[in-house]
């Protein structure tokens, strides 16, 4: 079925004023089914999208379109709803919001309450919720704000400091891309130091497994360089559409997991009395860095806001915001108060290794853990990549150098090498 070019350049001016994903000026990527990769900026893209009238309704290759970690699959010529506007009902973006906020930090929390002390991490954990609630807050009113005076429908993560600094009339202005290279900054060096954690966090698990059942007993290094080893191919699958499946299934394990976890937690707890109410001074800065870890999903604010059908439901008193934070610091205190009431001074770094070791209940559980983190290594993968990446790519062009197709590959493999080390 044929569309009018009329009808297209409607919908896709209609896209410039609704999707968080696709604006004017931004830059984009279409990522094909295979995993080729095109750059471009908003405009171009319009461009491939509506094409020629005589393109227009045929079934090409898959595109995925990301900006800012949100990612739609549309087929060339195809305009599906959600490469329209906004189509996230509250419940989804809840869901969404919950699925980013509750990851591996969660498994640590009884260790930053053996660090903290137990009443005190209490406190300052639920402050540390209210705190990163508020951020959250002020980046979405600030983006929302820069928007109107950019004129942009949609500012990422990164384009929201750069426009913050851009429409000052002071000294700071200049500093404008420093601004934003310097967040893209963080963003690697967060997201690459996740995939370090996991590489370490799934070795830990496996070993703890294999080795219950007696089959042969190595070195931690050894199993952190097999799991690297087995990172290597997975990593060299460039588009997220593959993965997809993959992630829906860790969700699930996630999710699974946790119940029996938290169920191991609320038997045979001690009283109270018996942990330390505070924290030695020396293990306090581990007990902030640990909690604040936890509390990893801001990148996912401004997308999830943007795709929102009712956007004013986001941000209200018992918006979708506020129930999504309660949540998510009510489980985190959760585990963290109860993991450490149970297990005390013995309470390890992820909450998995305290687990009975005899049990195949509780070692099914590291190994759900074990899978679902192996396979969101590829997407916390994703971002570092997807930001140094093409950065290497456009200094080679502008200095005349071809990139081989290899490269990227070669540099993957660096990458994945050097969370081994």
């Amino acid at each position: 079925m044929k569309m009018p070019q009329e009808d297209i350049e409607q919908k896709l001016e209609n896209t410039r004023e609704t999707t968080p994903l696709l604006s004017s000026g931004s830059p984009v990527e279409s990522e094909t089914a295979i995993g080729h990769v095109q750059h471009g900026d908003a405009d171009s893209l319009d461009q491939q999208l509506s094409g020629s009238e005589e393109n227009v309704g045929k079934d090409v290759e898959y595109h995925l379109i990301t900006a800012s970690g949100s990612h739609i699959v549309v087929k060339s010529g195809e305009f599906p709803k959600d490469a329209i506007g906004a189509t996230t009902t509250n419940m989804e973006c809840l869901m969404h919001l919950l699925k980013g906020m509750i990851g591996t930090g969660i498994l640590a929390m009884p260790v930053a309450y053996r660090n903290g002390g137990l009443w005190v991490s209490l406190v300052v954990v639920s402050i540390i919720g209210i705190i990163c609630t508020h951020c959250m807050h002020v980046l979405v009113l600030s983006g929302n704000e820069l928007c109107r005076r950019t004129g942009n429908s949609h500012l990422d993560y990164a384009s929201v400091m750069e426009k913050a600094f851009e429409t000052r009339d002071d000294w700071l202005k200049k500093w404008s891309r420093a601004a934003r290279n310097i967040v893209n900054g963080f963003l690697i060096i967060t997201q690459y130091g996740f995939c370090c954690v996991y590489t370490v966090f799934v070795a830990q698990n496996i070993k703890q497994v294999v080795e219950h059942s007696g089959a042969v007993s190595l070195d931690a290094k050894l199993y952190i360089v097999m799991v690297s080893a087995l990172l290597i191919p997975y990593v060299m699958v460039k588009s997220l559409k593959a993965l997809a499946p993959f992630s829906a299934f860790a969700n699930l394990l996630n999710f699974v997991g946790l119940i029996i976890i938290i169920v191991n937690l609320l038997q045979g707890l001690p009283s109270t009395t018996a942990r330390a109410s505070v924290g030695e001074i020396r293990t306090i800065p581990l007990f902030f860095g640990q909690a604040i870890f936890a509390f990893e999903g801001i990148g996912l604010v401004l997308p999830l806001h943007n795709k929102m059908v009712e956007k004013p439901a986001f941000l209200g008193k018992a918006g979708v915001l506020n129930l999504g934070l309660t949540i998510t610091v009510a489980l985190y205190n959760a585990v963290g108060f109860y993991g450490y009431l149970k297990y005390g001074d013995d309470t390890k770094g992820s909450v998995t290794l305290n687990l009975p070791p005899d049990d195949w209940l509780y070692l099914s559980v590291r190994l759900m853990f074990a899978v679902s983190l192996f396979i969101s290594y590829g997407l916390q993968f994703y971002v570092p990549i997807n930001i140094i990446w093409p950065f290497i790519v456009d200094k080679a062009e502008k200095k005349s150098k071809h990139v081989p197709k290899f490269a990227e590959h070669f540099f993957r493999f660096c990458l994945v090498v050097l969370t081994c080390e």
